[in-house]
């Protein structure tokens, strides 16, 4: 019987993000902590002579045409750099939102790399792997760590952190933000440097594995995208005012590029309780209570 393999593609979390400026290119440059949740898609690999993908899972609509989706964008980047690489057929298991901030299209990518990797007997840091990443999307780089870094540059250039566990609530009330949108609306031209303070700069990114070192960090620290995203599409205000208003919550903040939210808690009870209580009041939104690390 062939194996069966088995990955989880964790959602990615901008805790801060601070854009640059825009290079002559047309890339913003940026620099932002990110963290990963604990809540997760599925992604398994039944090795095959052909590529395939199917879907399911309680958001396998909003996934698109399957051709487009960035699994399969990977596994051909990496098989056009790696000849004769076992494929196979990969089933994603969807749970998390689509075109929402916290990177579920890049972490499907970079789950799909860490399995063909394994089945092909390639290492963690093979630089095949690590080039289809970074020609699959931005993203993809920093979720095939899938643990706390900075990421600078466009998202190739990536420092391990270690941050403590901390319980967090996501919020994305279902209305999708296009990454280009929000940029365009940042407006920002070519050779441009960013208006805003320079402060993250200046951020001293604690050494220990306390949440009260840590969280003064965070908080000196900002998302540049979320005002663009905010006129785009203003319900992310009543998001951040809902985790805000909850009980516990120390730090509320978009992730990404929109709509997702999050909010730092003081603990794990306070965040189940803020999940229950704006579920109860907004059944549409995707709300969960997690961890990020």
């Amino acid at each position: 019987m062939t194996a069966v393999l088995r990955e989880r593609a964790r959602a990615k979390v901008n805790l801060t993000l601070h854009v640059r400026g825009r290079r002559g290119d047309g890339y913003h440059d940026l620099e932002s902590l990110v963290a990963f949740a604990d809540c997760a898609d599925g992604l398994s690999l039944t090795p095959a002579p052909a590529l395939a993908l199917e879907v399911s899972g309680p958001r396998a609509a909003e996934c698109g045409g399957l051709d487009d989706n960035l699994v399969l964008k990977a596994a051909r980047a990496l098989g056009q750099r790696v000849p004769g690489l076992t494929t196979g057929t990969f089933e994603l298991d969807k749970h998390l939102p689509a075109a929402a901030g916290i990177g579920g299209g890049s972490a499907d990518a970079a789950a799909a790399l860490r399995l063909l990797a394994r089945a092909n007997g390639l290492g963690s840091d093979d630089e095949h792997v690590a080039e289809a990443g970074r020609i699959t999307g931005a993203d993809v780089p920093v979720c095939l760590r899938s643990s706390a870094c900075i990421m600078r540059g466009v998202g190739e250039k990536l420092a391990a952190v270690t941050m403590p566990p901390l319980p967090a609530v996501l919020i994305n009330p279902g209305v999708p933000v296009a990454t280009k949108d929000v940029f365009t609306a940042l407006g920002l031209k070519a050779g441009d440097a960013f208006g805003a303070d320079q402060r993250a700069a200046a951020i001293a990114w604690p050494q220990s594995m306390s949440a009260v070192d840590w969280l003064p960090a965070i908080a000196a620290g900002r998302n540049d995208l979320e005002p663009p995203a905010l006129r785009i599409q203003p319900v992310i205000a009543e998001v951040l005012t809902r985790l805000r208003e909850s009980g516990g919550c120390q730090l509320a903040r978009m992730s990404g590029s929109g709509a997702t939210c999050f909010g730092l808690f003081s603990d794990k009870a306070s965040a189940e309780h803020a999940e229950r209580a704006i579920r109860a009041l907004r059944p549409p939104w995707w709300v969960v209570a997690t961890t990020l690390s």
